[in-house]
C-alpha cells in the first residue's frame, strides 16, 4: 500500500529545487554552450541570437516543470481518492466483510506489480534479506494494524467522516513527536490541531449514521497511523545499514512492507475464521467484484508512484497542501456517491474540518 514518507533523495531534490530529469545545471550541452559563448564578442547578432535561445530554453523548461507538476499533482488526487471510494464500493455495495482478506489481496496485487517492474528494468529494488527482515517487522505489525483498522473503519463510516477523524492522527503525531523527539509546535500549529479536535467533536454529534463501532475503528487507526510514521523514519536508517547497497527506495519500502503483510495476513485470517465466510460467498464468483477488488489495489499501488512522483516535481510542503486539498473533493465524492444522509450541522462540521486541515498544513510550513 501507500508509504508517505518519499525517498531521501527525492525529498532532498525537491527541497533543493533541482530537477534531474528537467535539465541539470551541470549538463554537458550547457557546457558546451558556455564554451562557444566566451569566443563570441559581447553585443554581436550571434551573441544576441545565443541570449534569445538561452531565454527561450529556460522558458520551454519552465513550462515543462509546471506542466509535469500539475500532471502529477491530479494523478496523485485521482488515485488517492480512487483508492478509497473504491474500497468503500466493495465494504459497502458488495457488503464485503472480510476486511483483512481484502489487505491481503490488495498487497498481493503490490507485491505482483512491483516484481514484475524490477523484472521488466523499469524500476530497481533491494533484495530482501533475513536481516533486513528482523529489522523491519516490528514496523510491519503496525503497518497492517494500521490497513485493517482503516478498511473496518471505513466498512461502518461514511467517507466525509473518516477523513474528517482521520485529522486526529495529525494531534497523535505532534504530541508523539513533542514527547518522543523533543520537538516544538508554534502556535499556529496547536491552534489549527484544536480546530480539528472542535471538528471531530462536531461531526461526531451532528453525524445521522453514526456508528459506534466504526468510530472505535477509526479512533484505532488514528493510533496505529502516528505510531507508524513515528517508529518509520527510525526503522528506516536502521534498514539502511542493513541493505547492500546502504540504501532503501520507496518501491524497495512498498515491496517490503507488502510481502511481510502477506503471511501476518495469512495468521489473521485464520484467526478471524474468514475462509469459512469467504466460501460461503457468492460474490466471489462476480468478475465485476474482482475487477473492482484488483484495481483497489493497483490503485494503492498507483498511489506510492504518483507520491514519488509528485514529490519529485515540487516539494514536501507542495505535497502536504495538497494532501490536505484533496479532502474536499473525497468528501463530497463520498456524500454524493453513496448517498450518506446527511445535515446542514453535520455539513458545516465537515467543512470546518476540511478548512482545519488545510490550516494545520500552511501552520507546519510556515513552522519549517
Amino acid at each position: 500500500m501507500v508509504l508517505r514518507n518519499g525517498a531521501d533523495d527525492l525529498e532532498n531534490a525537491a527541497l533543493n529545487g533541482s530537477n534531474p530529469v528537467n535539465g541539470v545545471p551541470n549538463s554537458p550541452r550547457g557546457g558546451i554552450r558556455r564554451a562557444h559563448s566566451a569566443r563570441i564578442v559581447p553585443g554581436s547578432r550571434l551573441s544576441s541570437a545565443l541570449e534569445d535561445l538561452d531565454v527561450e530554453g529556460d522558458e520551454k523548461n519552465s513550462r515543462k516543470s509546471r506542466h509535469q507538476a500539475v500532471v502529477s499533482g491530479l494523478a496523485y488526487c485521482a488515485s488517492s481518492c480512487s483508492m478509497i471510494l473504491l474500497n468503500k464500493y466493495l465494504l459497502s455495495g458488495y457488503n464485503f466483510n472480510a476486511g483483512i482478506s481484502l489487505m491481503f489481496y490488495q498487497n498481493l496485487i503490490s507485491v505482483i506489480a512491483v516484481v514484475i517492474l524490477s523484472c521488466l528494468g523499469a524500476i530497481t529494488i533491494e533484495p530482501i534479506t533475513w536481516k533486513l527482515v528482523r529489522v523491519w517487522f516490528p514496523v510491519n505489525v503496525i503497518f497492517v494494524g494500521m490497513l485493517v483498522s482503516s478498511i473496518y473503519s471505513l466498512k461502518n463510516m461514511n467517507v466525509a467522516m473518516v477523513t474528517i477523524l482521520k485529522n486526529m492522527t495529525n494531534i497523535v503525531t505532534a504530541l508523539g513527536e513533542m514527547y518522543l523527539f523533543g520537538k516544538h509546535h508554534n502556535r499556529k500549529v496547536w491552534g489549527s490541531l484544536l480546530l480539528m479536535v472542535l471538528s471531530a467533536v462536531a461531526g461526531g454529534f451532528t453525524d445521522l449514521s453514526f456508528h459506534g463501532v466504526g468510530y472505535a475503528w477509526q479512533i484505532l487507526n488514528c493510533f496505529l497511523t502516528a505510531a507508524y510514521s513515528l517508529t518509520l523514519r527510525k526503522v528506516m536508517d536502521t534498514a539502511k545499514q542493513a541493505t547492500k547497497s546502504g540504501n532503501l527506495g520507496e518501491f524497495s519500502m512498498v515491496l517490503l512492507n507488502n510481502s511481510l503483510s502477506l503471511p501476518l495476513g495469512l495468521v489473521l485470517i485464520l484467526l478471524f475464521n474468514e475462509i469459512e465466510y469467504l466460501s460461503t460467498l457468492p460474490i466471489l464468483s462476480l468478475p465485476t467484484f474482482w475487477l473492482v477488488i484488483t484495481l483497489s489495489g493497483l490503485f494503492g499501488l498507483a498511489i506510492s508512484f504518483t507520491s514519488m512522483w509528485f514529490l519529485y516535481q515540487t516539494s514536501p510542503t507542495t505535497y502536504s497542501l495538497v494532501g490536505s486539498l484533496n479532502k474536499i473533493p473525497l468528501s463530497i465524492a463520498g456524500i454524493a456517491l453513496f448517498r450518506v444522509p446527511t445535515s446542514l450541522p453535520n455539513l458545516l462540521s465537515i467543512i470546518f474540518g476540511l478548512f482545519a486541515g488545510v490550516v494545520f498544513a500552511k501552520a507546519k510550513m510556515s513552522s519549517k
